[in-house]
């Protein structure tokens, strides 16, 4: 039998080889990139039930306005004339509403509980093997502003009536939770069910344990595009000539429009560009965090935390961007006045493409005209946090498996 190809060596890539190896399928990854540093290897490596709010929430069309005219913004869309981007724009303007966030709600806890799910199974799994870092403490959602505050109290209580914990902190509350430094906040809403770990930990483990196992990786390999005969792909051609397989799993991340315009159907997709850097923990932050009004994330690993966030809306390109770095940096003493930061040199600033679907909400399952090709794309920054429930999932259709849940809402043709 042939093997089974997996486009795309990201995080989803590598828990959907994680899960098929144990159907005892063969495996094959092929990636355009080094695998060494990318998209799943710096983000800020948060587990996030509580996230169940899609991007294209009713606000964000007037947020990202206003954001616009700042490059230091959080959120920020390149304004050019290009077809994919004001494709993209009209399909987020139109996702843009309640009645698409109420929709998306069950679909995005449900797939986050289950990958907090498997994280927990995975990690008493391999507990000798590798440190995550992993940290069950939950999430703290800082805010400055009444009209933040606001903003967060409301999602605590849509969060509860949907199952979520969810507990509102007031400045004392905060300080026993941070002793070591001053922490400039009105208050907090605190998700204990999230937690956080890291990202090059899980993902370079991944790696060795697959190739221990016998997957097969192929860095460096750019796709050109693929053969196909009565509703099935059959082949994959790169640079390296045609690679046949009897079945195909698409985890291209950013590049994933791409993969499905030369197999014939639109898949709308843009990369949001996001960045974080390293500080020395000094003094030591304790808690994972959200800086709200700035959208950073604060991930504490004991001598070390990671500082992350804004989303460019950029494409594919992923050049640097200073002013996004000089956002976070700055936000990091607006929030801990204490904290010694220090600005990063270039080459310590980790930089990737999170794709983004125009509703917020990946896509996972069947390739619209295909019986053999499956995609996994389009979490946008919850792709760790989502990872090892899409692998699972993936895993399940292509052994002909039922999906351990509903998956109506992820479907790939849906635009």
């Amino acid at each position: 039998m042939k093997p089974t190809i997996i486009i795309g060596g990201g995080i989803i890539g590598l828990f959907t080889a994680y899960y098929l190896i144990e159907q005892g399928v063969e495996v094959i990854i092929v990636d355009q990139s080094d695998m060494k540093v990318t998209t799943s290897t710096g983000n800020a490596g948060m587990i996030v039930p509580s996230h169940i709010i899609p991007l294209s929430a009713p606000g964000m069309i007037a947020k990202g306005i206003a954001w616009m005219f700042s490059s230091k913004s959080p959120f920020y869309i390149h304004p050019k004339l290009d077809r994919k981007l004001l494709e993209w724009s009209w399909l987020f303007y139109r996702s843009a509403n309640a009645g698409h966030v109420e929709k998306s709600i069950p679909y995005l806890k449900n797939i986050s509980l289950l990958s907090k799910a498997l994280y927990q199974e995975f990690r008493l799994q391999h507990s000798d093997a590798v440190d995550l870092e992993m940290a069950e403490k939950g999430l703290m959602m800082l805010y400055q502003t009444a009209e933040v505050e606001k903003e967060e109290i409301e999602f605590a209580h849509l969060a509860q009536k949907h199952g979520l914990e969810a507990e509102v902190l007031s400045p004392s509350d905060i300080s026993k939770i941070e002793p070591n430094l001053e922490v400039k906040a009105r208050g907090a809403v605190m998700f204990p069910g999230d937690a956080h770990l890291s990202p090059a930990n899980l993902y370079n483990f991944l790696k060795k344990y697959l190739l221990e196992k016998g997957v097969q990786f192929l860095p460096n390999r750019k796709v050109l595009g693929f053969e196909k005969n009565a509703g099935k792909v059959t082949a994959v051609l790169t640079e390296e000539g045609s690679m046949p397989a009897e079945k195909f799993i698409l985890c291209g991340g950013a590049w994933s429009a791409e993969l499905a315009q030369k197999l014939g159907f639109n898949l709308p997709m843009m990369g949001g560009k996001g960045y974080s850097f390293m500080q020395e923990n000094q003094p030591e932050i304790k808690q994972a965090a959200i800086l709200t009004e700035m959208k950073v994330a604060v991930s504490p690993y004991g001598k070390q935390v990671r500082f992350g966030g804004t989303m460019e809306i950029a494409g594919t390109d992923e050049s640097i961007n200073i002013n996004r770095v000089k956002g976070i940096f700055e936000s990091i003493n607006r929030y801990y006045p204490d904290f010694e930061s220090k600005f990063p040199e270039k080459d310590q600033i980790w930089k990737g493409l999170r794709p983004c679907s125009p509703d917020g909400i990946p896509y996972i399952g069947a390739a619209p005209g295909y019986q053999n090709l499956w995609f996994g794309t389009g979490h946008g920054m919850m792709g760790v946090s989502m990872a090892p429930a899409t692998g699972k999932i993936l895993a399940d259709l292509h052994e002909g498996n039922t999906s351990p849940m509903d998956i109506k809402a992820f479907e790939v043709g849906r635009f």
